[in-house]
């Protein structure tokens, strides 16, 4: 850091000088993005000081009048962009221009593809905002002044961009920021009035504070208002198109596709406000930062009041973006108020509502699209089983799965189709858990499912572990986990084929004691195995045992588990089964029912205590063999 008088030199971030570099690259190809950025930012602005003044009109300052105004100087080769919000304090520019002070900056940068046209799109979901203007601009001059300072206590910072900026006191009368941008060569076609209206009425004319330019033409005088500064949401639904509808939620979302779902509602009634939701195409990628909630903002009256309104949507919801307009909050309101209030309970419940109904209509008329929206937010939308009991119900078939009646784990299978291909005598819909859709579909806990025809559901999000408690029964069917307990499937008829060797003899039922015996205090139990085929063994919970998948991943995240000891079953059938029952040595018999629990350890994806014993013990068998 350098310093001349009050005048100083600092080094950007290194994440900041990451993030130009690649939006310079990546953007270039849409740089008149720009200008929605920027005026995006000062109608925030805007906002910020009509909040913050309800509680402190002295930062009104005398001046109501709230504007953004744009001007270009083609001699000078720049653009100005300027508002009168709530401005920033010296150490505000600092920190909201020299770092990133986001908790997602991380996640963003990791994010990275080196494409240009998918890294655009994650910088558009990141929100490019004031950088933007070195996409085409040279150097950035900003002017600032918080409300309620002095008119010496402004500051103005400098950059090109390259690594470091200046940043020094300027008096500035007026409240609010003016940022110059001085175009880089190449860029004439911005130095055109005509060229910035066309932009602004493009990308940003819902914005609701007037944009002003000076008037152009013969007989021009003074300014003239380039945007129809109108609320979107205000407007009926037959007036606005879906082309209007995309670009207000690239602006409020800094998302460069238009949305999977629009949601436009006016509710009236004993509460009044109107619903502009949307769902994004794509999943932003901090969808999974719990913490960095931006997804609806609140309104009252069409006065910005709030973003991250958190109680006005549900965490499973988070990736829902848009704006409520209440008529009957008081503008002071506040975020203890909020907690409290009834009005926005009710806001909510019917916020909530009004998505899962428009998530099932788009389910029920367009598979694919809903395909999409699961791929997506499928993960994050199971948390509701959990989240929401009051719209459990409603939740349940929107919910989708893998199973065995499908090719791959992309396929989507919904609980009303697995009931329609249910077997005759089938009484349970039937799950398995596993770390990764390959440990699922190769269990051995299938065979018996497989060979009878019997459509086992795949679950392998760590979330999956909510079925356990929250979804039991669908249709008075019960769910049933065929990793824990008992499985009867007698009712149900097996397909004939050539590799039945139900005729071959099986080994005595003496042998599930001798084995128990051997492995003492590592089982609960030994029992013979009715789901088991081809496998000689395999291991299962007792049913109130945890979930093996949930027990891992409690262990993976430090928790204590309660104690409890598996159930070795056997197939009787199996060739190797028959030969330990032939083994007449004690200490080899020993270690071939060691060898039968140690690899259904393994076949159920967990670790082994001791893995070099295992394969010693392997290697004696074999050579003994």
């Amino acid at each position: 850091m350098s310093s001349v008088g009050e005048r100083e030199t600092l080094g950007f971030q290194a994440e900041i000088t990451q993030l130009l570099d690649i939006m310079i690259h990546s953007l270039y190809s849409n740089k008149e993005i720009f200008l929605r950025e920027l005026i995006s930012n000062a109608s925030d602005a805007i906002d910020r000081l009509r909040f913050a003044a309800l509680s402190d009109d002295r930062l009104y300052e005398e001046d109501t009048d709230y504007q953004i105004r744009v001007s270009v100087d083609a001699h000078a080769r720049t653009i100005t962009i300027s508002d009168n919000g709530i401005g920033m304090s010296r150490d505000e520019v600092i920190e909201h221009i020299g770092t990133i002070a986001r908790s997602g900056t991380k996640e963003f940068l990791q994010a990275l593809t080196g494409d240009q046209q998918k890294d655009a799109h994650l910088i558009g979901q990141f929100g490019v905002g004031f950088y933007s203007a070195f996409v085409v601009a040279d150097s950035v001059t900003l002017i600032t002044r918080h409300a309620g300072l002095a008119p010496g206590e402004g500051a103005r910072w400098e950059s090109d961009g390259r690594g470091s900026y200046t940043i020094e006191p300027f008096e500035k009368l007026a409240r609010g920021t003016t940022i110059t941008l001085h175009l880089r060569d190449g860029e004439d076609d911005l130095l055109s009035g005509y060229r910035l209206r066309e932009i602004i009425r493009k990308y940003s004319d819902h914005i609701v504070v007037p944009i002003l330019m000076p008037a152009e033409g013969q007989d021009a005088n003074g300014d003239e208002q380039v945007n129809r500064a109108s609320a979107l949401w205000t407007r009926p639904r037959g007036e606005i198109t879906p082309e209007e509808y995309a670009e207000f939620y690239r602006n409020v979302t800094h998302d460069f596709d238009e949305p999977l779902i629009t949601i436009h509602s006016r509710m009236e009634g004993k509460l009044e406000y109107t619903l502009l939701l949307f769902i994004p195409t794509e999943a932003p990628f901090d969808l999974w930062n719990r913490e960095r909630r931006h997804g609806v903002k609140l309104y009252v009256r069409r006065v910005f009041i709030m973003d991250d309104a958190e109680k006005l949507m549900p965490g499973y919801l988070r990736f829902v973006r848009g704006i409520i307009d209440s008529d009957d909050l008081p503008l002071n309101v506040s975020r203890e108020l909020l907690q409290q209030s009834r009005v926005i309970d009710q806001m909510r419940t019917n916020a909530v509502k009004k998505v899962l109904s428009s998530l099932g209509d788009l389910a029920g008329n367009d598979p694919e699209k809903y395909a999409t929206f699961w791929r997506q937010f499928g993960r994050a939308f199971k948390e509701g089983l959990a989240e929401d009991v009051p719209n459990r119900e409603t939740l349940i078939p929107l919910l989708r799965f893998a199973s065995t009646a499908g090719n791959g784990e992309a396929q989507q299978v919904a609980l009303d189709q697995y009931v329609e291909r249910m077997k005759a005598g089938q009484t349970q819909i039937y799950y398995l858990t596993a770390e990764s859709y390959a440990a699922a579909s190769e269990s051995p806990l299938l065979e018996i499912f497989r060979q009878k025809g019997v459509e086992v559901l795949l679950l392998t999000d760590p979330i999956d572990y909510l079925i356990e408690s929250a979804l039991t029964e669908y249709k008075s069917f019960t769910i049933q986990s065929i990793s824990r307990g008992s499985v009867d499937l007698g009712a149900i008829a097996a397909p004939a084929t050539e590799d039945d060797h139900s005729d071959e003899p099986a080994a005595s039922t003496d042998l599930l004691g001798r084995v128990k015996a051997a492995l003492g205090e590592a089982v609960k139990d030994v029992r013979a195995s009715s789901r088991l085929t081809t496998s000689p063994a395999c291991l299962v919970n007792d049913e109130q045992d945890l979930d093996p998948t949930l027990v891992r991943l409690l262990k993976a995240n430090g928790q204590q588990v309660p104690m409890s000891r598996p159930i070795l079953e056997l197939n009787l059938s199996h060739p190797v089964v028959r030969r330990v029952e032939g083994e007449s040595d004690s200490q080899r018999f020993a270690d071939w029912a060691q060898l039968l629990y140690e690899q259904s350890v393994l076949s159920r994806g967990d670790q082994l205590d001791h893995p070099a014993k295992f394969v010693a013990r392997l290697n004696a068998l074999l050579a003994g063999a």
